[in-house]
């Protein structure tokens, strides 16, 4: 069994949110149930993944707002923004709006890099400056200038009658830029994320340096300690440095033989492109978990990059029924939670 003497501190998950595109409300709600289910049941944070032009959630700025005015206690985030789709000054508006509307609850996670698929798309996103756009880290750093309330421009003040005019975004929410996290899955943009005083999300999918074994545990592990090191640099401007884990975990304890079937299909689906690199940059996936959640905790202790984190978001298997995502997440904290050393959110603010 797991080592209880080092507790998990904190335990999320993270949703793509599907929905039907003849129907795509009964999806959203969903999503939104979910995390209200999730607040109940102790949760520390609901993470939702961007997706453009598809059929998960492609606005979570928007469902971060509505989940806000359901849940009260429950940390909301996007795993990730991919930054190339979104105007910095914009995203930074609304980032404040619905931060403010939490109230101080909201953990931006970006990611930078041309939009997937761009050829298909730039003569919409970007019909007059597609070949200029610049998707580097510089973007991201605009963006976290803004959050944080430096300067826009030089006017500022009355203009006529009733009209107040800032030289910052605004609103601006104090705090917000403490909890922007960058999605790494390389050691380059880890050490990036953290000598600029970003926290860290890693997931499921890294990429390794060309010296590296394919061994996606310790190459995650050597990324996480890089990403520390580096951000020993920025943490007196901007706090100690956060790291989550995001792997698929999908205990079984409370499952149906239906839907344990489904959830082996699922993962022997995906195995195979977990046991070699893939790509030209060799990219690596991490396997999926599934098993009881005495199992599951076993493999996560042994684990080289969970052993580096005390808080995680885990995955759900994308695809699922809503009834699904309820007996996992359920099995997650009444089972799994506990068995890392978790404590729900209720229980530690009732013992303080």
């Amino acid at each position: 069994m797991p080592d209880p003497s080092r507790p998990l501190r904190k335990l999320g998950f993270l949703t793509i949110g599907l929905f039907d595109p003849a129907d795509p409300a009964p999806g959203h709600e969903s999503t939104l149930q979910i995390i209200e289910l999730g607040e109940g049941l102790g949760f520390d944070s609901a993470w939702l993944r961007h997706r453009h032009l598809q059929f998960g959630i492609s606005s979570p700025i928007a469902m971060m707002a509505a989940a806000s005015q359901r849940t009260s206690r429950i940390e909301l985030g996007t795993a990730v923004t991919p930054l190339g789709w979104e105007n910095p000054l914009r995203l930074a508006e609304d980032l404040g709006t619905v931060d403010l509307l939490a109230g101080g609850r909201i953990n931006p996670g970006l990611s930078v890099g041309e939009p997937m698929h761009y050829d298909t798309v730039k003569h919409e996103l970007y019909p007059d400056s597609s070949e200029s756009e610049d998707f580097s880290y510089g973007r991201l750093n605009r963006l976290a200038r803004l959050i944080a309330g430096e300067k826009v421009r030089d006017f500022s003040g009355r203009q006529g009658v009733v009209e107040e005019f800032s030289n910052r975004v605004e609103p601006h929410s104090a705090g917000l830029r403490d909890r922007l996290w960058y999605g790494a899955a390389s050691r380059k943009s880890a050490v990036w994320a953290g000598a600029n005083g970003f926290n860290l999300l890693s997931s499921s999918v890294i990429f390794p340096e060309a010296d590296q074994e394919p061994d996606f545990a310790r190459i995650q592990q050597s990324q996480i300690r890089a990403f520390r090191e580096a951000s020993e640099t920025s943490a007196q401007a901007h706090g100690q440095a956060r790291v989550s884990q995001g792997l698929v975990v999908i205990p079984t304890d409370s499952a149906s033989p239906g839907q344990r079937e489904k959830y082996q299909r699922y993962v022997d689906e995906r195995t195979p492109r977990t046991r070699a690199p893939q790509g030209a940059r060799g990219m690596l996936f991490a396997a999926d978990l599934i098993g009881t959640s005495d199992e599951i905790a076993e493999q996560l202790y042994a684990h080289a990059g969970f052993q580096e984190v005390d808080e995680v978001a885990f995955a759900l298997p994308f695809s699922f029924d809503h009834e699904d995502y309820i007996q996992i997440l359920t099995d997650i904290a009444s089972k799994l939670g506990p068995a890392l050393g978790w404590t729900p959110a209720e229980v530690r603010r009732s013992a303080q």
